[in-house]
Protein backbone atom coordinates (compact mmCIF):
# COMPACT_ATOMS: atom_id res chain seq x y z
CA UNK A 1 0.00 0.00 0.00
CA UNK A 2 3.01 2.26 0.29
CA UNK A 3 2.40 4.52 -2.54
CA UNK A 4 -1.47 3.59 -3.39
CA UNK A 5 -4.39 6.19 -3.88
CA UNK A 6 -8.11 4.86 -2.74
CA UNK A 7 -11.29 6.24 -2.90
CA UNK A 8 -13.88 6.02 -0.75
CA UNK A 9 -17.00 7.07 -1.16
CA UNK A 10 -19.84 8.62 1.17
CA UNK A 11 -16.81 8.20 3.97
CA UNK A 12 -17.85 11.58 6.18
CA UNK A 13 -19.88 8.99 9.05
CA UNK A 14 -20.59 4.94 9.63
CA UNK A 15 -19.02 2.36 7.98
CA UNK A 16 -17.31 4.25 5.47
CA UNK A 17 -15.85 6.59 7.62
CA UNK A 18 -14.40 3.66 9.51
CA UNK A 19 -13.21 2.30 6.16
CA UNK A 20 -11.41 5.69 5.52
CA UNK A 21 -9.79 5.72 9.38
CA UNK A 22 -8.60 1.99 8.89
CA UNK A 23 -7.27 2.43 5.73
CA UNK A 24 -5.69 5.63 6.22
CA UNK A 25 -4.51 3.60 9.76
CA UNK A 26 -2.38 1.18 7.67
CA UNK A 27 -0.26 2.95 5.58
CA UNK A 28 0.01 6.70 6.64
CA UNK A 29 1.51 7.21 3.10
CA UNK A 30 -1.39 5.99 0.98
CA UNK A 31 -3.59 9.01 -0.51
CA UNK A 32 -6.86 8.47 1.16
CA UNK A 33 -9.48 10.76 -0.90
CA UNK A 34 -13.04 10.45 0.75
CA UNK A 35 -16.47 12.05 -0.34
CA UNK A 36 -18.84 13.38 1.40
CA UNK A 37 -21.76 15.61 0.35
CA UNK A 38 -21.66 18.57 2.92
CA UNK A 39 -18.74 20.40 2.50
CA UNK A 40 -17.96 21.39 6.63
CA UNK A 41 -18.61 17.77 7.24
CA UNK A 42 -16.10 16.51 4.74
CA UNK A 43 -13.34 18.89 5.74
CA UNK A 44 -14.36 17.90 9.83
CA UNK A 45 -13.40 14.39 8.69
CA UNK A 46 -10.54 14.99 6.87
CA UNK A 47 -9.20 16.61 10.22
CA UNK A 48 -10.33 14.12 12.38
CA UNK A 49 -8.62 10.93 10.16
CA UNK A 50 -5.44 12.80 9.85
CA UNK A 51 -5.30 13.54 13.60
CA UNK A 52 -6.16 10.36 14.41
CA UNK A 53 -4.23 7.93 12.08
CA UNK A 54 -0.72 10.63 11.25
CA UNK A 55 -1.82 10.60 7.81
CA UNK A 56 -1.79 13.86 6.32
CA UNK A 57 -2.62 12.42 2.55
CA UNK A 58 -5.86 12.58 3.49
CA UNK A 59 -8.02 14.49 0.84
CA UNK A 60 -12.19 15.87 0.85
CA UNK A 61 -13.83 16.05 -2.42
CA UNK A 62 -18.21 16.80 -2.55
CA UNK A 63 -20.73 15.65 -4.24
CA UNK A 64 -24.40 14.98 -4.24
CA UNK A 65 -25.08 11.41 -5.53
CA UNK A 66 -28.73 12.08 -6.66
CA UNK A 67 -27.21 14.11 -9.04
CA UNK A 68 -25.16 12.78 -11.83
CA UNK A 69 -23.94 16.30 -12.71
CA UNK A 70 -22.21 16.59 -9.65
CA UNK A 71 -20.86 12.56 -9.95
CA UNK A 72 -19.35 13.68 -13.23
CA UNK A 73 -17.64 17.15 -11.69
CA UNK A 74 -16.17 15.01 -8.90
CA UNK A 75 -14.49 12.37 -11.15
CA UNK A 76 -12.80 15.76 -12.93
CA UNK A 77 -11.56 17.00 -9.10
CA UNK A 78 -10.39 13.37 -8.44
CA UNK A 79 -8.86 13.06 -11.59
CA UNK A 80 -6.97 16.72 -11.63
CA UNK A 81 -5.47 15.72 -8.64
CA UNK A 82 -4.08 11.87 -9.19
CA UNK A 83 -3.51 10.37 -12.25
CA UNK A 84 -3.93 6.79 -10.60
CA UNK A 85 -6.51 4.90 -8.30
CA UNK A 86 -5.30 1.97 -7.19
CA UNK A 87 -8.90 1.19 -5.11
CA UNK A 88 -11.98 2.37 -5.60
CA UNK A 89 -14.91 1.56 -2.77
CA UNK A 90 -18.47 2.88 -3.69
CA UNK A 91 -19.60 2.53 -0.66
CA UNK A 92 -22.03 5.63 -0.79
CA UNK A 93 -25.96 4.57 -0.23
CA UNK A 94 -29.33 6.25 -0.11
CA UNK A 95 -31.49 3.70 2.20
CA UNK A 96 -35.30 2.85 2.81
CA UNK A 97 -35.90 6.64 4.32
CA UNK A 98 -34.06 8.57 1.95
CA UNK A 99 -36.55 10.62 0.27
CA UNK A 100 -38.03 9.85 -2.79
CA UNK A 101 -36.50 12.57 -5.13
CA UNK A 102 -33.33 13.78 -5.44
CA UNK A 103 -31.70 16.48 -7.08
CA UNK A 104 -31.99 14.99 -10.61
CA UNK A 105 -35.64 14.52 -10.18
CA UNK A 106 -34.83 10.53 -10.29
CA UNK A 107 -35.74 8.05 -7.79
CA UNK A 108 -33.15 8.32 -4.84
CA UNK A 109 -32.16 4.98 -4.68
CA UNK A 110 -31.83 3.69 -7.70
CA UNK A 111 -29.67 7.05 -8.93
CA UNK A 112 -27.41 7.04 -5.87
CA UNK A 113 -26.92 3.24 -5.47
CA UNK A 114 -26.34 2.33 -8.23
CA UNK A 115 -26.33 4.87 -11.39
CA UNK A 116 -23.93 7.27 -9.49
CA UNK A 117 -21.32 4.55 -8.91
CA UNK A 118 -21.66 3.37 -12.41
CA UNK A 119 -20.69 6.72 -13.69
CA UNK A 120 -18.27 7.42 -11.29
CA UNK A 121 -16.12 3.91 -11.93
CA UNK A 122 -16.68 4.58 -15.62
CA UNK A 123 -15.46 8.04 -15.60
CA UNK A 124 -12.40 6.82 -13.26
CA UNK A 125 -11.68 3.81 -15.31
CA UNK A 126 -8.96 4.90 -16.58
CA UNK A 127 -7.02 5.46 -13.61
CA UNK A 128 -8.35 2.77 -12.21
CA UNK A 129 -6.35 0.57 -15.00
CA UNK A 130 -3.46 2.95 -15.12
CA UNK A 131 -2.62 1.91 -11.02
CA UNK A 132 -3.14 -1.83 -11.88
CA UNK A 133 -2.72 -4.15 -10.21
CA UNK A 134 -6.06 -2.09 -9.01
CA UNK A 135 -9.23 -3.06 -7.05
CA UNK A 136 -12.89 -2.14 -7.30
CA UNK A 137 -15.62 -2.73 -4.18
CA UNK A 138 -19.19 -2.38 -4.67
CA UNK A 139 -20.94 -2.09 -1.45
CA UNK A 140 -24.30 -3.80 -2.53
CA UNK A 141 -26.55 -5.66 0.46
CA UNK A 142 -28.28 -8.57 1.04
CA UNK A 143 -31.20 -7.31 0.36
CA UNK A 144 -32.05 -7.70 -3.36
CA UNK A 145 -35.31 -7.69 -5.97
CA UNK A 146 -35.46 -7.96 -9.31
CA UNK A 147 -34.88 -5.06 -11.49
CA UNK A 148 -38.22 -3.75 -12.56
CA UNK A 149 -37.25 -2.86 -16.38
CA UNK A 150 -41.05 -1.60 -17.50
CA UNK A 151 -40.86 1.17 -14.60
CA UNK A 152 -37.54 1.20 -13.20
CA UNK A 153 -37.80 4.22 -10.86
CA UNK A 154 -40.68 2.82 -9.73
CA UNK A 155 -42.93 6.10 -10.67
CA UNK A 156 -46.36 3.91 -11.11
CA UNK A 157 -45.74 1.69 -8.07
CA UNK A 158 -43.09 3.21 -5.56
CA UNK A 159 -42.09 0.86 -2.08
CA UNK A 160 -38.85 2.64 -0.30
CA UNK A 161 -37.71 -0.81 0.02
CA UNK A 162 -38.29 -2.26 -3.46
CA UNK A 163 -36.48 1.10 -4.41
CA UNK A 164 -33.39 -0.13 -2.25
CA UNK A 165 -32.91 -3.94 -2.97
CA UNK A 166 -33.24 -3.36 -6.87
CA UNK A 167 -30.92 -0.54 -6.71
CA UNK A 168 -28.55 -3.26 -4.98
CA UNK A 169 -29.24 -6.08 -6.95
CA UNK A 170 -28.28 -3.70 -9.72
CA UNK A 171 -25.10 -2.92 -8.37
CA UNK A 172 -24.08 -6.46 -8.48
CA UNK A 173 -25.59 -6.72 -11.77
CA UNK A 174 -22.82 -4.49 -13.03
CA UNK A 175 -19.45 -5.52 -10.44
CA UNK A 176 -20.12 -8.89 -12.65
CA UNK A 177 -20.25 -7.32 -15.88
CA UNK A 178 -17.53 -4.93 -15.28
CA UNK A 179 -15.39 -8.12 -14.17
CA UNK A 180 -15.37 -10.11 -17.59
CA UNK A 181 -14.59 -6.78 -19.14
CA UNK A 182 -11.43 -6.18 -16.94
CA UNK A 183 -10.56 -9.86 -16.59
CA UNK A 184 -7.48 -9.22 -18.51
CA UNK A 185 -6.41 -6.16 -17.14
CA UNK A 186 -5.32 -6.50 -13.67
CA UNK A 187 -8.40 -5.05 -12.00
CA UNK A 188 -10.77 -7.02 -9.99
CA UNK A 189 -14.35 -6.00 -8.81
CA UNK A 190 -15.96 -7.47 -6.44
CA UNK A 191 -19.46 -6.78 -4.63
CA UNK A 192 -20.14 -7.42 -1.14
CA UNK A 193 -22.96 -6.90 1.40
CA UNK A 194 -20.78 -5.90 4.90
CA UNK A 195 -23.12 -6.77 7.35
CA UNK A 196 -27.45 -6.93 8.08
CA UNK A 197 -28.68 -3.51 9.96
CA UNK A 198 -25.07 -2.07 11.07
CA UNK A 199 -25.26 0.42 13.86
CA UNK A 200 -25.08 3.24 11.12
CA UNK A 201 -27.02 6.85 10.76
CA UNK A 202 -28.98 5.02 7.77
CA UNK A 203 -30.20 2.13 9.99
CA UNK A 204 -31.29 4.63 12.76
CA UNK A 205 -32.79 6.99 10.55
CA UNK A 206 -35.31 3.90 9.01
CA UNK A 207 -36.09 3.25 12.47
CA UNK A 208 -34.64 -0.12 12.50
CA UNK A 209 -32.85 -1.45 15.42
CA UNK A 210 -29.05 -2.21 14.59
CA UNK A 211 -28.10 -5.71 14.70
CA UNK A 212 -24.50 -5.41 13.96
CA UNK A 213 -21.71 -3.03 14.67
CA UNK A 214 -20.39 -0.57 11.53
CA UNK A 215 -16.82 -1.39 12.61
CA UNK A 216 -17.70 -4.99 11.52
CA UNK A 217 -18.75 -3.84 8.54
CA UNK A 218 -15.69 -1.55 7.44
CA UNK A 219 -13.91 -4.90 8.13
CA UNK A 220 -15.48 -6.57 5.60
CA UNK A 221 -14.94 -3.34 2.79
CA UNK A 222 -10.92 -3.50 3.63
CA UNK A 223 -10.95 -7.37 3.82
CA UNK A 224 -11.96 -6.82 -0.12
CA UNK A 225 -10.49 -3.72 -0.56
CA UNK A 226 -6.43 -5.29 0.32
CA UNK A 227 -6.71 -8.89 1.36
CA UNK A 228 -3.90 -10.72 -0.72
CA UNK A 229 -6.18 -13.69 -0.43
CA UNK A 230 -8.31 -11.97 -3.05
CA UNK A 231 -5.82 -10.69 -5.70
CA UNK A 232 -6.84 -13.20 -8.48
CA UNK A 233 -10.82 -13.48 -7.27
CA UNK A 234 -13.13 -10.94 -9.51
CA UNK A 235 -16.57 -11.02 -10.50
CA UNK A 236 -17.90 -12.01 -7.34
CA UNK A 237 -20.32 -11.51 -4.43
CA UNK A 238 -19.53 -11.40 -0.22
CA UNK A 239 -21.79 -11.76 2.20
CA UNK A 240 -19.72 -9.80 4.82
CA UNK A 241 -16.37 -12.24 4.19
CA UNK A 242 -17.33 -15.30 2.54
CA UNK A 243 -18.14 -15.89 -0.94
CA UNK A 244 -21.89 -15.95 -1.50
CA UNK A 245 -25.13 -16.12 -4.25
CA UNK A 246 -26.65 -13.36 -4.98
CA UNK A 247 -30.31 -13.23 -6.27
CA UNK A 248 -30.88 -15.30 -9.39
CA UNK A 249 -30.93 -12.27 -12.16
CA UNK A 250 -27.43 -11.48 -11.20
CA UNK A 251 -26.34 -14.46 -13.29
CA UNK A 252 -28.81 -13.57 -16.26
CA UNK A 253 -26.96 -12.22 -19.08
CA UNK A 254 -29.66 -11.33 -20.99
CA UNK A 255 -30.92 -9.19 -17.91
CA UNK A 256 -27.67 -7.30 -17.40
CA UNK A 257 -27.58 -6.47 -21.43
CA UNK A 258 -30.93 -4.81 -20.75
CA UNK A 259 -30.25 -3.30 -17.65
CA UNK A 260 -26.51 -2.16 -18.82
CA UNK A 261 -28.11 -0.46 -21.86
CA UNK A 262 -30.82 1.41 -19.65
CA UNK A 263 -28.14 2.40 -17.60
CA UNK A 264 -25.95 3.74 -20.27
CA UNK A 265 -29.05 6.17 -21.51
CA UNK A 266 -29.52 7.40 -18.09
CA UNK A 267 -26.13 8.61 -17.83
CA UNK A 268 -25.41 9.38 -20.97
CA UNK A 269 -21.89 7.81 -21.46
CA UNK A 270 -23.02 5.57 -24.75
CA UNK A 271 -20.04 4.22 -26.26
CA UNK A 272 -17.35 5.89 -24.48
CA UNK A 273 -17.25 3.31 -21.69
CA UNK A 274 -15.36 0.74 -24.25
CA UNK A 275 -12.55 -0.83 -22.12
Amino acid sequence: MNTQTILITGATDGVGKLVATGLAKQNNNAFILIHGRDKNKVDKVVNEIKTKTNNNNVEGYVADFSSLNEVRQLAKDVLSRHEAIHILINNAGAGFAAPRYGKDGTETRFTVNYLAPFLLTHLLLPAVQKAAPARIVNVSSAGQSPIHFDDIMLDRNFNGVTAYTQSKLALIMFTIDLAEQLKDKNVTVNALHPGTYLDTNMVQEAGITPLGTAQSGADAEIYLAVSNELNTVTGKYFNVKKQANAHAQANDADARKKLREITLALTGLGERIAV
